[in-house]
């Protein structure tokens, strides 16, 4: 496939990041076909039914079936599963000629090649929550042989949800620190800026709409 075709993607996993990614591209709408979600569990299928409607095609416990209708695969299930999930018989069979893009910490490109085909074009993506608001921060790291057509496809499923950029993959365990991690510590700082708003006599509404409004 190329840049300009429209991208039909494969969620597998769907938990905080998964939704987040499936939010910000239906929001986006750019360059952007089908999305399909494949969960493992009958009440996680209901849980995105719920949320996307026939926005997203949820399949439940299989996974190949999901790769087969779409041209782009996300890897979004825990950095623990990735292998299992990606060398099943079927679903190692459907990734052939298809682009796996890896959103698991810690799972390097060289471990994706070994998990994968040959025909499989891997790229590392490093994402963060407010890509489910379009204000995300996504570092993106592929192989030196990755094509530019391939690269821009990449680029141009994660830009429409913030910032997006690649960067060698030495730097991806700093940018999971900072980028991926750095979101959560500053809701901290904002869940205590808003307490002292409510120890003044502030509504917590209030409190956490002009904590939030005014660290922008």
């Amino acid at each position: 496939m190329n840049s300009k075709e429209p991208v039909s993607i494969c969620v597998l996993g769907c938990g905080t990041m998964g939704i987040a990614i499936i939010s910000g591209s239906l929001e986006s709408k750019t360059n952007l076909g089908h999305i399909t979600a494949c969960v493992s569990s009958e009440d996680s299928g209901k849980r995105l039914r719920n949320l996307y409607g026939d926005q997203v095609n949820v399949v439940v416990g299989d996974n190949a079936s999901g790769i087969g209708a779409s041209n782009v695969v996300l890897l979004c299930t825990k950095p623990q599963m990735a292998k299992l999930v990606l060398q099943d018989e079927k679903v190692y069979e459907q990734l052939k000629d298809k682009i796996l893009i890896s959103i698991c910490a810690g799972i390097t490109l060289s471990q994706l090649q070994d998990w994968t085909p040959d025909s499989t074009v891997v790229i590392r993506a490093m994402p963060n929550t407010p890509c489910k608001i379009r204000e995300g921060m996504t570092v993106l790291g592929c192989l030196p042989n990755t094509s530019h057509e391939h690269r821009d496809l990449a680029l141009g499923l994660f830009s429409p949800l913030g910032r997006c950029r690649f960067m060698d993959e030495k730097h991806f365990d700093a940018v999971t620190s900072l980028s991926g991690s750095g979101p959560a510590f500053a809701c901290v700082v904002l869940e205590a800026l808003a307490d002292g708003g409510v120890m003044m006599g502030l509504p917590r509404d209030v409190a956490l709409e002009l904590a939030a409004q005014g660290s922008c």
